[in-house]
């Protein structure tokens, strides 16, 4: 079953906002795992935040996709595009955890590329303990690090009323020329 996906059963719909609630509670549940599975412990607080979530929402030029396998939602994805520079953003990515290692992420990414052939510069972000994460961005779909941010090198689009300390908020930035 690994490799026998149908690469046309992968697709995106743009959510609608009514979804969004359940968008939210699968991709906390999604980086949930994650993460418990690298703390060793149950987490505290969800991760994204519910304003972290809200402001990907309203980010500006964002677009809430639903990626689904077959017609059943198994993921989602929030872009920020803009139409000016088309330095495009990809805010929050997330496959179900029972649809991992089966090219689910993979064909969803290159979905979203196709529906935004226009765009010059992808950017994204990823914790720095999300070995997953990092491996699928730079091995398979092509992402390079330009930065890391850390207590010595702040990210200066973060906020400062995170909740985590400042080891959970080291982060990676990727970026991938088209």
């Amino acid at each position: 079953m690994k490799n026998s996906l149908n690469k046309s059963n992968v697709t995106l719909r743009v959510a609608k906002k009514t979804e969004l609630n359940k968008f939210k509670t699968d991709l906390q549940e999604a980086f949930r795992i994650s993460a418990e599975k690298e703390f060793g412990h149950a987490l505290d607080e969800p991760i994204p935040s519910d304003l972290d979530f809200e402001d990907s929402v309203n980010y500006a030029g964002a677009i809430v996709y639903q990626v689904l396998l077959d017609e059943n939602i198994v993921g989602g994805a929030i872009v920020a595009i803009d139409e000016v520079t088309q330095h495009n953003k990809l805010l929050l990515f997330f496959i179900a955890t029972n649809c991992h290692s089966k090219g689910v992420g993979y064909e969803a990414w290159k979905a979203i590329e196709k529906k935004h052939p226009k765009t010059k510069v992808w950017e994204t972000t990823t914790p720095y303990f999300e070995k997953r994460n990092i491996h699928f961005y730079v091995n398979k779909c092509g992402f390079k690090i330009v930065e890391y941010f850390s207590k010595y090198h702040p990210d200066p689009n973060q906020k400062s009323d995170s909740n985590f300390d400042e080891q959970d908020d080291e982060m990676f930035k990727f970026e991938k020329q088209m």
